[in-house]
């Protein structure tokens, strides 16, 4: 997949949405690293940064690119073994750091639990069983697990895309995984079969009450099936015929209209987001051209009511394994009938699926940038507090992160936050950040750690970034993007463009390092592709540092 298959209209973002960049193929090249400056950090107004002690000539000739001339660049890098300080432009100064605000929530949520921390969402039986019918009610009580079983490998390891399907309307060129998405609830429905229940004849019950939260105006939900997402995979046929499309997982009622016709190859194409039916909610109707010649076409629609999606979804799940449900299947849950939290904790449960270590959740969040799944670390450290409600009314859980960090040593002034995925309007430092990763190197799970990162030409957001240069593998960084428009002159305005993490340099060093633009700009013409450029520039940013060491 090359740039050119990539849009090319500037695309105005929603207030406070984030984007995850996945850089293109054409990479800037790492070796043309050139000499360090060793004199004091200068900039003349308009020209950008002239000379930074420490900064290799190669990072400032991608710094004064002319799309960063209005904006600024913040730099800081340390030397894990040694701490001394090897560059610092601005490390102390306030910058928006768009997802890489991941690394606090996920970071949080393993230094409370640890990388093999699991969790176990239980199926709770309500009632007595008689010659295998339940009299009752079956209540999954979701726990906020991040993939429900459907993103499991053979080998118990998470499966991601470099481009995953959380951000197909945003981004072209999402992919999905061959996991089946409802895998985890085909699991617990047969345990139920084997507990001996072969038939329900009261109902299915999602109790959603672990907690409560929003990002986006999107719900943040103890029960994620498929992330909580319909997947529609539109595939061109010929030129001047309807297109196929396929809706993944196929659940209840859900349906779609397919109004997406095939125009000759290489023609320009767009295809409009899944939207509901103004006649039937549960239609998703989809608009649009493809071309002949094009791969699929990866679109998404975001459930609202996720506890209704998730009891129908677990009904025929049951339905599959042989248990009847006399119960609607299309009903909408019925939550209110629950008996009080306490009450289900103290149930039989009949089945349990116990969920993926921390460290594989970490890895899906942070390799792709999964914005609700950051969120949901932070509502499952807010619930085990005591606080049900991590919402933005109550701060969106970060003051638990907070208390985290500050008992693990680090400087929290150094940052300020408002949600756990990275949304607009957090702040930190990069030598913050560089403190957090120092305070994760020093832990016995260093590596584990590390792996969670994406890696430089290797896999994740920077999966095209530096691929076959020399610092390609060596450099485990979390990227960050905030992008929207610029209306008064049709461009686009890259808020922020962030790169943070560890990396090994050529010397043998072992750095932590954190990469800041904020305010770039690129002409309409070039649209989102700029976003793409700037995940390629903080990546030879790095890269060159990498060289230079």
């Amino acid at each position: 997949m090359t740039r050119t298959k990539r849009t090319d209209r500037t695309t105005v973002l929603a207030r406070g949405a984030s984007i995850l960049a996945v850089a293109a193929v054409a990479a800037l090249t790492a070796g043309c690293v050139g000499g360090t400056s060793n004199t004091a950090s200068t900039s003349t107004p308009g020209s950008g940064v002239t000379s930074v002690p420490g900064l290799p000539d190669a990072a400032l000739e991608v710094m004064n690119k002319p799309q960063y001339t209005s904006g600024r660049w913040a730099v800081s890098v340390k030397d894990l073994d040694s701490g001394e300080t090897l560059i610092d432009l601005d490390g102390g100064k306030m910058a928006e750091p768009g997802s890489f605000v991941k690394t606090y929530s996920a970071g949080a949520a393993w230094v409370k639990w640890g990388p093999d921390h699991t969790i176990t969402t239980p199926v709770k039986q309500s009632g007595t069983v008689a010659a295998g019918t339940l009299t009752g009610d079956l209540i999954l009580v979701g726990q906020g697990d991040l993939t429900m079983g459907g993103r499991t490998k053979s080998d118990g390891t998470v499966d991601f895309a470099n481009l995953d399907h959380n951000d197909a309307n945003p981004l072209p060129g999402a992919t999905l995984t061959p996991e089946d998405p409802l895998a985890g609830l085909d699991e617990l429905a047969a345990q139920v079969k084997a507990s001996g229940i072969s038939a329900v004849s009261g109902d299915v019950v999602i109790d959603d009450r672990l907690f409560t939260g929003e990002l986006a105006n999107e719900p943040i939900t103890p029960t994620i099936i498929n992330q909580n997402l319909l997947d529609v995979l539109i595939t061109p046929g010929a030129a001047g015929q309807p297109a196929t499309a396929a809706l993944t997982p196929a659940v209840g009622a859900w349906k779609l209209d397919n109004q997406v016709q095939t125009v000759a190859a290489g023609e320009k194409a767009a295809i409009t987001a899944p939207e509901p039916s103004d006649t039937d909610p549960n239609t998703l109707v989809i608009t649009g051209t493809i071309a002949a010649d094009a791969d699929p076409s990866l679109k998404v629609y975001v459930l609202e009511d996720t506890a209704s999606f998730a009891r129908t979804a677990f009904i025929e799940a049951l339905g599959r394994a042989g248990v009847t449900v006399s119960a609607d299947s299309l009903a909408t849950n019925r939550d209110g009938a629950l008996p009080d939290s306490a009450a289900v904790t103290a149930l039989p449960a009949v089945a349990e699926l116990e969920s993926l270590p921390l460290a594989e959740e970490v890895t899906y969040v942070m390799k792709i940038s999964y914005n609700r799944g950051a969120q949901t670390l932070m509502c499952r450290l807010s619930a085990e507090a005591g606080e049900p409600n991590c919402g933005p009314a109550l701060g969106n859980g970060m003051g638990y992160a907070q208390a985290i960090w500050e008992d693990a040593g680090l400087d929290t002034a150094g940052a300020s936050l408002v949600d756990g995925s990275g949304l607009e309007g957090n702040y930190i430092t990069p030598a913050n950040a560089v403190q957090i990763q120092s305070i994760m190197a020093a832990r016995p799970d260093a590596a584990e750690w590390q792996d969670t990162l994406p890696i430089l030409g290797v896999d994740g957001s920077l999966a095209d970034v530096e691929a076959g240069g020399p610092a390609a593998g060596k450099v485990f960084a979390k990227t960050g993007t905030l992008a929207g428009g610029d209306s008064f002159n049709g461009r686009l305005r890259l808020a922020t463009k962030t790169l943070g993490g560890v990396m090994d340099s050529e010397s043998g060093r072992h750095l932590a390092f954190t990469i800041i633009v904020n305010q770039g700009f690129y002409p309409g013409e070039q649209g989102m592709a700029g976003v793409f450029d700037a995940n390629d520039d903080v990546g030879a940013v790095a890269a060159a540092i990498q060289q230079a060491y």
